[in-house]
């Protein structure tokens, strides 16, 4: 059975990194995974297969963008960035996730 820190709910991740990247401006996909584990308090730590498969259907639906820059440690790396189409999924899937959450919350507080 996975390790469930480790664990994210499908369609999770993307919702994270299309905030990482909103919050934090563009950024490379080991510093988005870093910045992910940072906030997470060390709770979600992520594959690079996980991480790319994630940015690989952010780019083709056009919620991000990407183009090749250099690193902190003089890299070659691509940098992605959200785009206006990224920020209205981002608003619209953060929405939907409050309410679930909300949902949920009832759930554990015996709304049963």
């Amino acid at each position: 059975m996975p390790d469930p820190k480790s664990e994210v709910m499908y369609g999770t991740l993307d919702l994270i990194v299309l905030k990482a990247l909103e919050t934090i401006g563009p950024l490379h996909g080991f510093g988005i995974a870093e910045r992910i584990h940072q906030v997470s308090r060390e709770l979600l730590t992520l594959n690079q297969g996980t991480l790319y498969a994630s940015l690989a259907r952010l780019e083709q639906s056009g919620c991000i963008s990407s183009k090749w820059g250099t690193s902190e440690n003089n890299r070659r790396a691509r940098y992605y960035a959200i785009t206006k189409a990224g920020r209205r999924r981002l608003a619209k899937e953060a929405e939907d996730w409050q309410r679930m959450a909300e949902f949920i919350g009832r759930v554990l507080q015996g709304a049963f």
